[in-house]
């Protein structure tokens, strides 16, 4: 038989399994008007499993896999579309995304807006670039930069949430969870790390690196071929402030080149990042959920019941839905030994059907919190 031919009985095959398939969403969506009618619930899971026993003990050893897989993906399709079904009005989490989207116009050029370090910082670019006139409060840690924003000390708060080359900021990931707050706009700004030192000074001259922890991370390759000494500061443009201020010809500070200006520093001819596509993305927060025009990105964060296939169902409700999951990220929940919250950022319209329905059902989750939408900005 020619490949023309298995192609042939494939395509034919395929017609019958596409009829079967709708005759089944058929009755699933009258079984979802009977569960509305009577309340029950979509999940049955020892209905479930009765099923997948039935249908792989009919294929043989060999496919066993492959059809636990095949129905597994189609009674999490048949249960998705129960949800939707019964789900017919709209979420109070929805009627809060609509009013937000319609009260709020264009991104503001002018605002309070809090940082973390100094002058110079990588956060204070990042604020600049997002606000045409903002009016900057400069907070030590991260954690005073939310507690400002919630306290209404600000209106917003820029912060960093992960690197290209570093990964994510874990702290800030934490500090969304503990303070409530939501993102209304994001910005990706390309690093460009300098090794700044006092005038003069040579790089043979120093033996200490001063920097913020992600900065270190980012020039890891520079540092562990230098052999010098690594000290650990709070914020970049801090580290380089220290250096201005100290009498040592032995000790620079890695930071942008703003950092140079502000401070009478010089840039020690060398490279000190790895790599020279080094993008670190920043968050713009704000103690109230506000929608601005162009939003098209949303981040919420979940839990999942503790069992095989919960993650992968919850994946599955955005994949059927043609939403595209730009990042996951899972961070411990406190107390709780090997179980983990799961930070979502999806390439979404929040207002469109497609992600209203998938909110809404989200809203059940024994855990859920909606962080924002939002456009991200270069």
């Amino acid at each position: 038989m020619e490949l023309q031919e298995y192609r042939a009985q494939l395509d034919q095959i395929d017609d019958q399994i596409a009829a079967l398939f709708q005759r089944r969403m058929e009755t699933v969506r009258q079984v979802a008007d009977y569960k509305k009618e009577h309340n029950t619930p979509v999940l049955n899971a020892g209905r479930e499993r009765d099923i997948l026993y039935r249908v792989t003990g009919t294929c043989g050893e060999e496919l066993q896999e492959y059809t636990k897989i095949l129905f597994s993906t189609l009674l999490e399709l048949s249960r998705d579309y129960q949800e939707d079904r019964l789900n017919t009005g709209e979420s109070a989490l929805c009627r809060e995304i609509t009013a937000a989207a319609e009260s709020c116009g264009q991104f503001p050029s002018r605002a309070v807006v809090a940082c973390q370090g100094v002058e110079g910082a990588y956060s204070q670019i990042a604020c600049t670039k997002m606000f045409a006139l903002p009016q900057i409060m400069y907070f030590g840690r991260f954690d005073g930069v939310f507690r400002a924003v919630e306290a209404g000390m600000c209106r917003y708060g820029i912060l960093p949430i992960e690197n290209s080359s570093a990964g994510s900021v874990t702290e800030v990931y934490d500090l969304m969870e503990k303070y409530n707050c939501k993102i209304v706009r994001s910005l990706k700004l390309k690093i460009e790390h300098q090794l700044l030192a006092r005038p003069g000074v040579k790089l043979a001259d120093v033996k200490e690196v001063v920097a913020h922890e992600q900065a270190l991370n980012q020039c890891s390759d520079f540092l562990k071929n230098s052999g010098v000494k690594v000290t650990v500061f709070s914020n970049n443009a801090a580290a380089a402030k220290y250096v201005s201020e100290s009498e040592r010809t032995d000790i620079a500070a890695i930071a942008s080149a703003s950092c140079a200006e502000l401070y009478g520093l010089e840039a020690v001819p060398c490279r000190v990042s790895n790599t020279d596509h080094n993008y670190t993305r920043f968050i713009c927060i704000s103690r109230n959920l506000e929608i601005y025009h162009g939003a098209n990105k949303i981040t919420f964060v979940t839990s999942t019941s503790h069992r095989p296939g919960s993650l992968y169902s919850l994946i599955a409700k955005f994949a059927t839905r043609g939403l595209n999951i730009s990042k996951l990220e899972s961070r411990p929940i406190p107390g709780k030994d090997f179980e983990f919250r799961f930070y979502f950022d999806v390439d979404a319209l929040v207002r469109s059907e497609e992600t209203q329905a998938v909110l809404s059902q989200l809203e059940k989750e024994d855990f859920f919190t909606f962080l924002g939408a939002y456009s991200e900005v270069f």
